[in-house]
């Protein structure tokens, strides 16, 4: 699998981030198999988060065996310094590890949640307090939302942080506004030498009212390997993007690292072709979860 340089850390990632969301209501044994999967397939950045579910716990058993390239990331939810301080040690624990390569603030995807995160007595004190003391590598920051990048980027301005994870797809690229926002982002994580990872690479729209929900992702996803490998074609060619994260349900992965392996195949226009025509495509954040 390709691998991409992450930003200053410089750690060499695969260009597919395996996301952890998807281990978080599944048995242990499912879980193993989905992480095998990753790492014979050539992922070697993990990103889970305290937020989701046994996640972090799926992954104590593979403590010290993910691959000498490993990277491995978790988030913190909270916004407050003593509440965001024990969770980061509590996600140690359940993880039984001693650090990991990167802390996220996560889900910060406004200016007033990013005020709480960055402010005095905020979540960003544990989180650089952590790195001090040798429990984190580096500090990152993620969100939701169409604010997001707007959001981001003013988090850059705050805190020099080494990773923005935000989101990024066809649709979103179609709105000007939120375009506008996230090609801002992308020029300001070049000029520090950030990391930039993106989200919701295969969301589709949000689940239509009474439809089976046949995934444990909020959003429904494109599940076809003629969609799939549009929209991860897509952001891989998105200048400035070091890696996307795998959707948040264990039957996906597979279908995605073959689309990271066709990308190349792809024409532009190709691309194009298959996602300016996509039915029913929207941005999964009309509506978002509580």
């Amino acid at each position: 699998m390709e691998q991409r340089r992450l930003g200053r850390i410089g750690h060499a990632s695969s260009v597919l981030v395996y996301g952890g969301a998807a281990l978080s209501d599944v048995p242990q044994d499912v879980a193993d198999a989905s992480i095998a999967q990753a790492i014979a397939a050539g992922i070697n950045h993990f990103d889970v988060a305290a937020a989701y579910g046994d996640a972090e716990l799926r992954f104590a058993p593979w403590s010290g065996q993910l691959g000498d390239d490993a990277f491995l990331a978790t988030k913190t939810g909270e916004r407050e310094r003593d509440a965001a301080w024990a969770q980061i040690n509590a996600s140690l624990e359940r993880m039984q590890v001693d650090r990991v390569d990167l802390l996220q603030l996560h889900a910060v995807g406004d200016l007033a949640d990013l005020d709480r995160a960055t402010g005095p007595g905020g979540a960003l004190e544990a989180a650089v307090r952590a790195r001090e003391e040798g429990l984190v590598g580096a500090i990152g920051i993620t969100g939701h939302g169409h604010e997001a990048p707007a959001t981001h980027l003013e988090a850059l301005r705050r805190f020099p942080f080494e990773t923005v994870l935000t989101p990024w797809n066809h649709v979103l690229a179609r709105r000007p506004d939120y375009r506008a926002d996230f090609l801002a982002l992308v020029d300001e994580v070049a000029r520090q030498d950030a990391g930039l990872m993106t989200i919701k690479t295969v969301a589709r729209r949000n689940w239509p009212e009474a439809a089976d929900q046949r995934y444990a992702t909020w959003y429904e996803p494109w599940d076809d390997p003629q969609h799939i490998d549009a929209c991860v074609a897509f952001v891989l060619r998105q200048p400035g993007v070091a890696g996307i994260a795998t959707a948040g349900d264990v039957s996906l992965l597979g279908r995605i690292v073959a689309a990271a392996e066709r990308a190349a195949e792809l024409s532009d226009e190709d691309v194009e072709q298959v996602l300016a025509t996509a039915p029913d495509y929207s941005s999964p954040f009309l509506r978002m979860p509580i």
